[in-house]
This record gives structure tokens, sequence and C-alpha cells, in this order.
């Protein structure tokens, strides 16, 4: 499909771009982008992640998924703000209105990135850097632009050098645009794809790319195949006007009794994660970030969040999240009060494989026919066996968290 024109936009650290525009509007002196600055969860919550950074902070070591706590420790008057998602909500509205105006057929991935298909039209690099110019001078923040014949290939050029810049990837610019970068820059590679690629001496996109079809697929099987047409730059899905995805999938509940065991609240962090990965589901979505909240008998809270390599809709995989980061963060105090949340979502509508990284086909069967029974015959219909005679409910919806547009800035 060579003769398709997709563009890719991406806003550069869009929280911190889009922060920035905003306080100098409002007659604020600095720009956070030329200082060492960070948006990410709140200052006093020394557990909050990093969601963006400006480029200064990226000198220093910073990386989005960090702790702050960490990111202080690299650099002491790093300057932290918490997210505002309204107002970011408003900047990608923005952008998504001035887009409208050069093609109908655009997909809203995330909050700051977004599909544009421009084939059958003329000059569309000319186009793109119009786009550009006019997002930095009437909206006031900078946005990549990748041009390709599909999807993937407009990605990847997106992700070239930023920031403020057009790249084109076509099928005759893979070899020298794409091969030669790492593995692990390819999309939807992670960090356990890496290391097995890089255990059998495959280090470039190149490399993989060039592997023999049937060996990959002996090896890695259908994940295999799909990394592998990536690689060569195969990938057709259409660009679809579809929703975007909401900020974040949540629920929390309190206890009729104060859990002080682990296995106990267990349950109840696989009893929400059941509820939530249902709902994410159902809305075709997926999320980067896990998050576990709780409130102990005296009132009070605290929370403890984790970057994934690879956004999930998986029960399992938001459970093991949560059971890992409850285990972090619990000194054996009776808890009251437990809420899990996934955020950072996108649609699933594009690439809907996890790969290697925590991909299980058989899960994904499972927990889609189990979702189907639920609906038809009622949430009690198919229950996991340790719930019995427990006490505590099999699925748990709790209170239902805000929803609202989503905190992701990558897939």
């Amino acid at each position: 499909m060579e003769n398709r024109i997709i563009f890719h936009i991406d806003a550069n650290s869009a929280y911190l771009s889009w922060e920035a525009a905003y306080r100098l509007q409002y007659g604020e002196k600095t720009d956070l982008r030329v200082i060492p600055s960070i948006v990410g969860g709140d200052q006093s919550k020394r557990q909050g992640i990093v969601l963006a950074r400006s480029i200064p902070a990226k000198k220093y070591g910073i990386f989005t998924g960090e702790s702050i706590y960490s990111a202080k420790q690299k650099c002491p008057n790093l300057v932290v703000i918490p997210p505002n998602y309204e107002r970011y909500m408003k900047a990608s509205n923005s952008m998504v209105e001035l887009l409208e105006e050069y093609s109908p057929i655009i997909q809203r991935y995330s909050i700051d990135e977004v599909f544009l298909d421009y084939s059958n039209e003329e000059d569309y690099l000319n186009t793109a850097y119009e786009i550009k110019d006019r997002i930095k001078n009437e909206l006031g923040f900078t946005v990549n632009i990748g041009i390709g014949p599909n999807k993937l290939l407009a990605k990847m050029a997106s992700d070239f050098e930023k920031p403020n810049k057009v790249h084109t990837l076509f099928t005759n610019e893979i070899q020298n645009k794409m091969w030669p970068l790492p593995v692990e820059e390819l999309f939807m590679i992670g960090s356990k794809t890496k290391a097995k690629l890089n255990g059998r001496g495959i280090f470039t996109i190149g490399e993989l790319a060039k592997l023999d079809r049937e060996y990959i697929y002996s090896w890695l099987k259908k994940p295999g195949l799909t990394i592998w047409n990536y690689a060569n730059g195969i990938e057709d899905s259409p660009v679809k006007n579809i929703p975007p995805p909401v900020k974040s999938i949540g629920n929390s509940t309190t206890t009729s009794f104060d859990v002080d065991n682990k296995k106990e609240a267990h349950m109840i962090l696989l009893a929400i994660s059941e509820m939530i990965g249902m709902r994410i589901r159902s809305i075709k979505q997926q999320g980067s970030v896990v998050s576990v909240g709780l409130k102990d008998y005296k009132f009070y809270s605290y929370s403890h969040q984790k970057k994934l390599d690879i956004p999930t809709d998986s029960t399992n995989t938001i459970y093991k999240t949560s059971r890992k980061l409850f285990d972090k963060m619990w000194k054996g105090e009776p808890i009251r009060s437990f809420s899990i949340s996934v955020s950072q979502l996108s649609s699933n509508d594009f690439f809907q494989l996890s790969l290697m990284e925590e991909y299980n086909k058989k899960e994904e069967i499972l927990d889609n026919t189990i979702d189907k029974l639920r609906y038809k015959y009622g949430y009690d219909t198919v229950i996991r066996s340790c719930f019995l005679h427990s006490g505590i409910e099999p699925i748990i919806g709790g209170v239902v968290m805000e929803e609202e547009y989503p905190m992701m800035g990558n897939f």
C-alpha cells in the first residue's frame, strides 16, 4: 500500500510543552522547556513517577517512568509540576481541530499522538511542514511529524531526531534509515524481547529483518512474525476515526474489615484487577501505567506507580503489577481501602499484540471468553477458585474512579 501517505503527529514532551505554553501565555517568565523540569505526581508524594521531562532534565539522565524521588536525586534543583489533565486535553483538542483542516480521516491514538491519512493529496511534504509550523506559531508547542506508507513507518519516522522536525520513512528508505537502529527501537519491542533477540546475536532492526521468516516463526511463533513484519516495514491497518481514549480506568473498594495479612490483600487486588481488566477491554484500550493506592486504619493514604514496557489490557498483568507494588509499600499495617488504576491509555486498534513481553495467546483468549460469559450471564458466572469460601467478592467494582482522557505520551 505504498501509495498511501500517512502522517503521525506527535507532540514533543507533550505535558511539559503544554504546561510551558500555558504558563508563558499567562505571564510566567520562565519557560519550563529550557530548565531542568518534569511533569509528574504531586511533589509531596515521593512515589510519583515522571510523565514528561524537558531536554535539560534529560541531560541529567532523568527518564520517563522513573520515580520523582530518583529524579530529584539526580537533579536537586529539578522543577516538578503536577499534571493538569484538563489543561492538556484542551491543548490536544486544539491540535486536533487544526489537523481537521487538512483531512477528515484522523485517528486520535492518544492525547498527544494523531494519525492523519493524507493519501491522494499532493505536496504532502510541504503540507507537513505547514502543519508543524502552524502548531508552533498558533498553539505554542512543537511536534514531530513522521510520514510513511503506513502507520508503523510514520510512527517510526516521528521518533527520529527531535524536536520540531519532519521525517519520512518510505519503503525505499527502510534499509538506510531504520535497519541500522538498535532492535529495541522497533515499535513494541521491550526489555524482555530485546533480551531474547540479543541472546541470539540480533542487535539491530536490520538483523531482525534479514532473519528467515520460517525461522522466526519456529522460534517466537505469531509474535515473532509480527516483529519480523515490522522490521521489514509491513503493516496495513487503516486510519480510523475512533473516539479518543479515556484518561484512566480505575476502581477502589473499602473493606468491611481491616486487612492485615498479605494473602487477603492479594485477593482483594485480584478482585479489583478483574473488574478493571473487563472495563479496559470493553472500550478496546490498553494502559502503560499501573497505580495502587492504600488507606490504612488511621486513614493515612499512600500510593505507588509503575510504568510498563508494553501497554496491556491483561487482567493477569494488571494483577501481577499491582501485587508487586503492594508488596513494595506495605509494612504490615491494617488496610481498610484499596484502589487500582490503569492510565496512559491508548487504543488497541492499531497494534494488539503484547509480543513476548507478557504475551500469552491462551490468556488473551481466556480473558475475552470470560468477559463474554460474564456480560451475558452475570459477573459471578465465572470466578476464580481461590475466592470460594473466602468471604471476598471475586469481582470488585467498588467506586468507579475518574474517567476523563488519557495520560499517555507513548504507544
